[in-house]
């Protein structure tokens, strides 16, 4: 007898039928020689701690850290769970042959090894790997099963991952929770999850400490349209202004005009990664959302496997897209233009070198019914208007540059513009969010000027965007880089954080250990995530990029390049190295939280356009102030109110809404960068007795010395030092460390964080100068300089 074993009883199901055993017993199927039975995920996992030894049940930092000699499996104590596999074992010890159908995946070919190891199989194995649940995919994957053997690469990965994964966590949780932790609270640790939250936790305190620093702007509109300054942004109002001066009054020249035609190639189909993000932006689908879609698409035969990180098809898939096109009844319309002539097969589509195991999410050609749940629609409404748009020409498109010029002043603008649609129809009729429209420049003629109007604003830097989960699971992709071109994104998948299959779970699993909440799309770290991260020296356990080595490695045991023996001694390095470090550590205490977290504070959201508020005169209460060209000024001056508020305060451009709170409550918020006596302040304007201006400078939080934790840090004649120096504490900062100046923001993030953000313009030496890197503290509070 033949035992099959899938993954679930729906794929059972489907198998059953193909292979005619029709008829239905308790556990499996039966007939025409074959049994078809399942798992139901896990039915198997690793020992706990207490299995190998009964000392290892009991928290305790002595008994760290935990590594058994040899690892083994256990049952999962569940009665369905041990019911199922009663049965599986009954039907594997009196097979003649065993097919391993399992989910075509790591984590699958895992889950049903360790079954078949546990029911003590010994007869052959053979394997089915499919990429689609239809009946032709599951046929033709009969004809050609491939020896079991094939895939043991594939078994070392996963429980490889799986070791690594419970000897990190089980020990780096016990660790840090008896180590830092307050009675009752665990302090989960995770090879990926770890390092996802610290990514997360980075991001919110670079928005956090950020500081807008003031740059400007030089723009002039000539017939309409707006040119650039080509210098881009002045990093000082002098130069701007400068420039501004020679360009007033003075006529605007055209010294070239030129249109190039181009071509756009529709976008890459889907692997699971980019399909999650899609879904994300256009839908506010969460990325498991996304995964249980696809995963029920892909089981109800409408989309081929899911769990894949590849953008290509192998080219033995281009005979069948023309019955796919062809099956797809409700984008008829999109199809027929395609099925008249013989179908397009880009390079950027179909490449046997870039497909491994199995090809990009695409449909199966399967019409889809009616009955689709509202995510599964759009789900699949994404995934086959992306496979339909591949097989269209590439968009036509031209993009104009235009250059000018005042005097010496050189500007430039382009734009571009789609001559011919081609793919782009496709996605003219799609639910999600549209494209922002194309910039149409109109015609000029080369030599040809005019009278032109300039603009010289004062804009602030703005600080990096919260993670929603569509650029943290791209972050996850690529180690925490930011990447935008796709080439570039396919060559560090293999550097990434977790697999496509598994970093919706972990993004879920940081939800439900309260480390991160979400606020509307953005993505953000709780108190006690932030604390966690504060505690966590250790860069292996939260360096995205080191985290992203690993998972290359892990990968390289895949593909047969890499010793499972190799990686199982660093890992158990590394696991030591971090116990040891950590139980030597006296410099932290506990972690506190100063109160619960009732309400959870939203990141700020850019306010909605309301009706314009009649903003009375707070002297006169008569007039209205009303807004001229450089300030805002009362109705009622013919009268004799002269109150006036200049859009210019002590060199900072007040915002309208700052005014409008000026004139409605007295005195704005807190304001960023005044300058007052030649530093930059911050603080509330408010009106003075006579309805002036004033400044009421911010008082500044007093600096506790990193070091005695008593005193405070002063600025002195050429460093900045800690009060208690008269008691023995010798804490220096001084304002030129290795030839580079420091300023006032440099000193606040080495008392209050402990180091600089990466500055340039150190010198080491007479060879070595204008080197990059950031200013730390050594263990006696000297300064240290690291590259």
């Amino acid at each position: 007898m033949r035992v099959c074993i899938a993954e679930k009883p729906s794929v059972a199901g489907e198998i059953a039928k193909v292979v005619g055993a029709t008829s239905r017993k308790d556990g499996y199927y039966e007939g025409n020689n074959y049994q078809v039975t399942w798992t139901f995920g896990h039915l198997c996992t690793l020992k706990e701690p207490h299995d190998y030894l009964a000392e290892w049940k009991r928290w305790n930092l002595g008994t760290l850290p935990i590594i058994p000699s040899h690892f083994g499996i256990k049952l999962i104590q569940n009665k369905g769970v041990e019911k199922q596999f009663s049965v599986i074992e009954k039907l594997v010890q009196a097979a003649t042959e065993v097919i391993n159908c399992g989910d075509a995946g790591q984590e699958g070919e895992v889950i049903q090894r360790w079954v078949l190891q546990k029911a003590g199989c010994k007869v052959k194995i053979k394997r089915l790997w499919i990429s689609s649940l239809t009946e032709e995919a599951i046929r033709d994957g009969f004809e050609k099963l491939y020896d079991n053997d094939k895939f043991n690469p594939l078994y070392a990965a996963g429980s490889s991952r799986a070791i690594g994964d419970w000897l990190l966590g089980i020990n780096a949780t016990r660790l840090y929770t008896i180590k830092y932790s307050q009675p009752g609270t665990v302090l989960s640790i995770g090879r990926v999850q770890t390092p996802t939250l610290a990514l997360i936790v980075n991001r919110y305190l670079e928005i956090e400490n950020f500081v807008p620093e003031p740059y400007w702007e030089l723009k002039t509109v000539y017939k309409d349209v707006t040119f650039n300054s080509s210098q881009g942004k002045f990093s000082s109002k002098e130069e701007g202004s400068s420039a501004l001066e020679k360009i007033k009054d003075k006529p605007f020249e055209i010294t070239d005009f030129s249109r190039k035609p181009g071509k756009e190639a529709p976008p890459r189909l889907f692997d699971l990664t980019s399909l999650q993000v899609e879904c994300n932006k256009k839908f506010a689908l969460s990325a498991d959302e996304t995964l249980k879609g696809i995963q029920s698409l892909y089981e109800k035969k409408l989309t081929t496997y899911p769990r894949v990180d590849t953008t290509y098809l192998s080219n033995d898939i281009y005979p069948k897209i023309g019955g796919i096109l062809k099956g797809l009844k409700q984008y008829q319309n999109l199809v027929e233009p395609l099925l008249q002539s013989k179908i397009r097969k880009s390079k950027k589509v179909f490449d046997d070198k870039k497909v491994t195991d199995h090809h990009a999410i695409i449909p199966t050609g399967v019409p889809a019914p009616d009955n689709l749940s509202r995510d599964e629609k759009l789900i699949y409404d994404t995934v086959t208007r992306r496979f339909i748009a591949n097989f269209y020409p590439d968009c036509e498109i031209s993009t104009t540059t235009i250059l000018g010029k005042v005097e010496d002043v050189d500007f430039k603008t382009s734009g571009k513009q789609v001559i011919k649609e081609n793919w782009r129809v496709v996605y003219k009729s799609m639910a999600g969010k549209k494209d922002t429209d194309d910039k149409i420049l109109p015609e000029f003629i080369k030599g040809e000027s005019g009278p032109h109007e300039p603009d010289f604003q004062e804009k602030e830097t703005q600080p990096p965007k919260y993670y929603t989960e569509a650029t943290l699971l791209r972050a996850m992709e690529t180690a925490g880089k930011q990447v935008d071109d796709d080439e570039l994104r396919e060559l560090m998948k293999e550097n990434g954080i977790g697999r496509p299959s598994t970093r919706a779970n972990i993004i879920e699993t940081l939800y439900k250990r309260k480390y991160i909440y979400k606020v509307r799309k953005n993505v953000l770290p709780t108190d006690m995530g932030v604390k966690l991260m504060e505690f966590i020296s250790n860069d292996l356990l939260k360096s995205a990029e080191l985290t992203g080595l690993w998972e290359k490695k892990l990968r390289q045991i895949e593909t047969g390049e890499y010793e499972v023996k190799d990686f199982m001694a660093e890992l158990k390095q590394m696991v030591s190295d971090i116990v040891f470090q950590v139980k030597n550590d006296y410099s932290k205490g506990k972690i506190v939280l100063e109160e619960e977290e009732k309400e959870k504070p939203e990141p700020k959201a850019a306010p909605k356009p309301k009706a314009a508020k009649e903003l009375k005169c707070p002297r006169c209460g008569a007039g209205i102030m009303v807004k001229g060209n450089s300030a805002w000024g009362c109705s009622a001056y013919s009268s004799g109110c002269k109150t006036l508020i200049p859009f210019e305060f002590l060199e900072k451009k007040l915002t309208d809404k700052q005014i409008e709170s000026l004139i409605l409550k007295g005195k704005t918020p807190t304001v960023k960068g005044f300058s007052l006596d030649g530093k930059k302040v911050n603080g509330v304007v408010s009106f003075d007795d006579n309805f002036e201006l004033r400044l009421e400078e911010e008082e500044k939080k007093p600096l506790l010395c990193p070091k005695c934790k008593t005193g405070q840090i002063l600025k002195g004649n050429s460093a900045w030092g800690c009060s208690n120096y008269a008691n023995g504490c010798r804490v220096i900062i001084p304002f030129e460390f290795l030839k580079k100046k420091l300023t006032d923001t440099h000193m606040e993030a080495l008392v209050l964080k402990g180091k600089t953000s990466k500055l340039k313009g150190f010198s080491l030496s007479d060879n070595k100068n204008n080197v990059e890197g950031f200013i730390d503290w050594d263990e006696n509070y000297n300064l240290r300089f690291n590259e």
